[in-house]
């Protein structure tokens, strides 16, 4: 299986607390774990806007635990623009996009996903 982590996913994941048991497993048992260049841009504006901390750099804590970068593309973004809009978080969207472009399962705690028709596993 190939996972798409949301931001908060690899948060939890990197914190080593409130990823459930299922979440963890599949983490541990994909065969690659990636980790969108959005959730490092969502980072660092939540974080210049003190709504965020975190430990580590994501680029840290993604390479630490194995897992891969994941660039926006251009057939990402075009993706975007198909979506109903089901969410307006345009970090959200774009992972959407990406899991659907790529074939990926997005591991999220986010309800607002399954209009979408993505494979999840609940964070």
């Amino acid at each position: 299986m190939r996972l798409l982590l949301d931001t908060h996913a690899l948060i939890w994941w990197d914190e080593g607390t409130g990823l459930r048991p299922a979440a963890v497993r599949a983490i541990r048992d994909a065969d690659q774990v990636y980790v969108s260049a959005v959730c490092g841009w969502e980072v660092a504006i939540k974080a210049s806007l003190g709504r965020l901390r975190t430990r580590r750099a994501v680029a840290d804590a993604v390479a630490e635990s194995g897992f891969e970068e994941l660039p926006v593309r251009l057939c990402h973004a075009e993706a975007v623009a198909r979506l109903p809009r089901h969410h307006c978080d345009p970090f959200d969207r774009m992972l959407v996009a990406q899991a659907l472009v790529e074939g990926l399962t997005l591991v999220t705690g986010d309800r607002a996903f399954r209009p979408y028709g993505v494979k999840l596993i609940g964070a």
